[in-house]
């Protein structure tokens, strides 16, 4: 059974921890906003989003929503995204495709999936997910959320190492957070530093 200081430990809230564990759209969400953040802000986004809709998350009813108003309720203070407008967007975009690909059923983006490979697949199709994010959340759902379809290592890549401490994958607690957000400093490091030696 979930707990909320058990699986994905993600926001620092109890309560967004928790909805992330219980509402598959919820941690689909929070993935989406997880960028040019940081990781407590965009996965206790899915909690504050409910809030504002004053409604359960629900694929269909933001998919349906005036766009106008799903944007009002990022930028409402303060904004769920440091890009609410264009991250409200996103969000939107990634239901549409869940009402039109998976029947409006977060979960069964993995719950259907024959192996790690479709498994990849489904999730890569969605928008805001690239090759890595896609990556991530397989590792995820077999790390945190202990779903393992056949060839799911394959499918994560690099993120499938036991404790790499690359991805939210191998967050459990304080401590693999702060491992985590480690990694990524020296990868941003290292990245900036490559840019600055090619000109």
């Amino acid at each position: 059974m979930a707990t909320a200081q058990g699986l994905l430990p993600y926001s620092g809230d109890p309560e967004a921890d928790a909805l992330l564990e219980t509402d598959p759209l919820a941690l689909v969400i929070g993935m989406v906003l997880d960028q040019q953040i940081p990781l407590e802000k965009a996965f206790r986004g899915p909690l504050d989003l409910r809030a504002r809709l004053g409604t359960d998350l629900d694929a269909v009813a933001i998919a349906a929503m005036d766009p106008d108003k799903l944007v009002a309720a990022f930028a409402e203070r303060p904004a769920l995204h440091r890009f609410p407008a264009s991250m409200a967007r996103r969000v939107q975009e990634t239901c549409v495709a869940i009402v039109e690909r998976f029947g409006g059923d977060a979960a069964s983006i993995w719950t259907g999936a024959t192996d790690g490979a479709d498994l990849y697949k489904r999730v890569r199709s969605l928008p805001g997910f690239g090759d890595q994010k896609a990556q991530i959340f397989v590792a995820l759902l077999a790390k945190r959320l202990n779903f393992k379809p056949a060839g799911w290592e394959k499918a994560a890549g690099r993120f499938a190492e036991a404790d790499s401490y690359q991805s939210v994958a191998d967050i459990d607690g304080p401590e693999s957070l702060a491992r985590v957000r480690d990694f990524k400093r020296q990868m941003k490091a290292a990245a900036k530093s490559e840019g600055s030696s090619a000109h």
